[in-house]
């Protein structure tokens, strides 16, 4: 089994970008042109390399290689995205790989790509690229190129040499569940050991709900592989596992005038199998709650004018900062519920709230689960 945090370090240590990997200091899918430069990297990558895996690391300085980091990114349907841009897509998968030195919140983002015997092609058009262009690597650059009858096969036993210096031991494994202990032990960490081989290290901290049991501030990490699998500091999770599998869900507390409600998000489930492999099924559980369209029209008329003191640089009333806290899901309530222009307001708002820091993680959080929404 592979560790992803020394595959990482042997990638960045082996060489500068090169056919078989890029390296990125972030990546934007939520608007049109990061999502565009993404696949053009993903479709280069994956027709320079059709006998090997190839990698996209994210969260690192390109001039001296340092990893800053990114956001845990959880977007378990990236596979949507890549199978509605491409003919003959690649099989890709996004991972959160924790560093020791990075905040709690910080990872580095890994992506796999595993190429299908064929050529790889974009299905319609994106942002400058258009439909039935095929990418290919120039050395560290993805460009467009005609396609060549044969592709030389020449990274397949450099990438296996790269993946083979990144096989666990038992010694990373100890380690990985010591420090695991160690950092969360104000969260009730707790180790699980699937199949006589997997071993699972969560935490979160307890809270009652009526009859329901829930968990914040969750940590999820598959210490074999280095990965973190689950992190939040703000949405409520319920858990619960067997001796095969792992089961995750996701609930968002969302509501009107002090009254909120729990609805489920999305069930995930980590399946464990005999022969030393996993699998991981994520559901949308989802279904957007309706309120009445009067006070909907209300709550968004005073949200648009929030914005645009917020443009001009006035002060804010007493409350109109309660209502700026709750403004992005407000937002979010008001566009699943036929409000469109909901999602451009809250666009408009990304630069300002910035300086906020309680309430750009909301922003964020209300990004990610209309992509959840979006890609199902």
């Amino acid at each position: 089994m592979i560790n992803k945090r020394l595959l990482i370090k042997n990638l960045l240590a082996h060489n500068d970008e090169n056919s078989f990997y890029d390296k990125k200091r972030k990546i934007d899918i939520g608007q049109k042109e990061g999502k565009a430069k993404f696949l053009k990297h993903v479709c280069a990558l994956s027709n320079s390399n059709p006998k090997n895996n190839s990698f996209i690391v994210i969260g690192v300085e390109d001039e001296d290689n340092q990893i800053i980091g990114v956001d845990f990114f959880d977007d378990s349907k990236i596979q949507n995205l890549i199978n509605a841009y491409f003919n003959n897509p690649p099989i890709v998968q996004y991972e959160n790989i924790p560093f020791p030195h990075l905040p709690d919140h910080k990872v580095v983002g890994l992506v796999t790509i595993r190429p299908k015997e064929g050529l790889t092609s974009l299905k319609k058009n994106i942002w400058k690229y258009y439909g039935g262009s095929v990418f290919f690597r120039d050395g560290s650059i993805s460009m467009p190129k005609v396609f060549k009858s044969e592709i030389t096969d020449v990274n397949s036993k450099i990438v296996e040499a790269i993946e083979s210096h990144a096989q666990n031991n038992i010694e990373y494994t100890l380690d990985g569940v010591f420090d695991f202990m160690k950092k969360r032990q104000d969260y009730n960490p707790k180790y699980i050991v699937f199949k006589e081989y997997f071993v699972l290290c969560w935490s979160g901290e307890k809270k009652q709900v009526k009859n329901e049991t829930f968990y914040s501030r969750v940590d999820i990490e598959l210490i074999n592989e280095q990965v973190r699998l689950f992190f939040s500091t703000l949405d409520e999770v319920s858990i619960s596992y067997t001796e095969h599998s792992f089961t995750i869900i996701e609930y968002l507390q969302l509501g009107l005038q002090d009254a909120y409600k729990y609805y489920p998000l999305e069930k995930t489930t980590i399946s464990f199998s005999d022969n030393a492999s996993y699998n991981i099924d994520s559901t949308l559980l989802f279904n957007a709650p309706q309120f009445d369209k009067k006070i909907l029209h209300h709550i968004y008329n005073n949200n648009n004018a929030i914005l645009e003191k917020l443009k001009k640089g006035q002060i804010l009333n007493n409350n109109e900062t309660k209502d700026l806290n709750n403004l992005p899901d407000t937002y979010l309530i008001c566009y699943l519920n036929l409000f469109h222009e909901a999602l451009d307001k809250l666009n408009e708002a990304k630069p300002f709230l910035k300086a906020l820091p309680e309430i750009y993680r909301k922003y964020k959080d209300v990004l990610r689960i209309l992509r959840k929404v979006k890609y199902n």
